[in-house]
């Protein structure tokens, strides 16, 4: 009973937290019947200005590391992220009656990192006054964009798949290996890889991070964009809210499905990151924090830079899926499992 309580407990301050009151305040005001409407322009604007801010704050963490001692730990977020979408492209994009396009955007959400929750692991690791690698922070962009920019492109792969299944369905179709209509060929990957890096949604997104590396952008970074953050994401979620809403009857019949991948994907996902952070640890040292706290980001969901990324890259994908089952379910989920991966670093290399 403890634990359901602390579940309970969790969700509700997730509720009260603004990336989740604004969505729910969007999906009553909808449910109302409001008028309320944030015109298109502004809307894009918001969107430009929240990645162009989580890029160039990537890209001074970064910078900032220390480049040898980052690298493995780097590769390793990288890897964990595109892995988490590939185990959710075979798992909850391939359930029967959730749409493809849903379940990538969902899958790309848990595959890149929820800051809060991160920040939540630190906190824990530091009231034990446990070490770990002040380069952490800068994993994240490396987890993040992997995870996003494969959901992405994976998504559209499966649209022009579709398309080109409809294309043919009134004439032959070729069953099994080797039609034109089977695959894709090197031209068509290429063609969906150059229009994802330049949709609008990743092309703020990288030269945000191109901005962090390669100049010094910290003072419009903390007059400007740090203010601005927050304000701008609670409009962004009181938008999705309300197309949430106008679009929630998708997802009756199969909301069984994101429930059971919300509650479990963050462990299965923290054991990978627990892994992962083994074999560096094995490698070059990498410290018990530091695998606690790779762990807790694969365990964790985006809140901040996926929604606005997927919103802008994926419009056709669910925000009251993809969202309701990160925020939602998994973050909660996330967080009360730090202890679990503070204990697994405990027994097998120490804290």
């Amino acid at each position: 009973m403890d634990i359901i309580a602390d579940i309970a407990t969790t969700i509700l301050a997730q509720m009260q937290k603004p990336t989740l009151a604004f969505l729910l305040g969007g999906m009553m005001l909808a449910a109302l019947g409001s008028k309320l409407e944030v015109p298109d322009p502004v809307y894009k604007f918001i969107v430009m200005l929240l990645l162009l801010k989580v890029g160039l704050g990537a890209g001074i963490s970064v910078r900032e590391a220390d480049v040898i001692a980052l690298a493995v730990p780097a590769l390793c977020a990288a890897a964990i992220g595109v892995a988490i979408v590939l185990l959710g492209g075979s798992t909850l994009a391939r359930w029967r009656g959730v749409s493809r396009m849903d379940g990538m955007a969902t899958a790309g959400l848990f595959g890149a990192v929820s800051a809060s929750t991160l920040a939540a692991g630190m906190a824990m690791l530091d009231a034990e006054n446990i070490a770990y690698e002040g380069f952490i922070g800068a994993l994240y962009p490396f987890m993040d964009i992997a995870a996003l920019v494969t959901a992405i492109v994976l998504a559209r792969m499966s649209a022009e798949r579709r398309a080109a299944s409809n294309v043919q369905s009134g004439g032959t179709v070729t069953v099994g290996g080797g039609g034109s209509g089977s695959g894709f060929d090197g031209d068509v990957v290429r063609g969906i890889l150059v229009d994802t890096f330049r949709s609008p949604a990743i092309s703020a997104l990288v030269l945000g991070i191109a901005i962090g590396l390669f100049a010094r952008p910290e003072s419009v970074y903390e007059s400007f964009y740090e203010p601005l953050f927050r304000g701008l994401l609670s409009i962004l979620m009181l938008v999705m809210g309300m197309e949430a809403w106008s679009r929630l009857s998708e997802l009756r019949k199969v909301a069984h499905a994101y429930v059971i991948y919300g509650l479990t994907a963050p462990i299965v996902h923290g054991m990978m990151g627990f892994g992962l952070g083994l074999v560096a640890h094995h490698l070059t040292g990498f410290s018990g924090g530091g695998v606690v706290l790779l762990a807790i980001m694969a365990a964790s969901s985006s809140d901040i830079s996926g929604p606005p990324t997927m919103r802008g890259a994926l419009p056709e994908a669910n925000p009251s899926a993809y969202i309701g089952a990160s925020t939602g379910l998994g973050t909660p989920v996330a967080i009360l499992s730090i202890p679990l991966f503070m204990a697994l670093v405990e027994v097998t290399i120490g804290l």
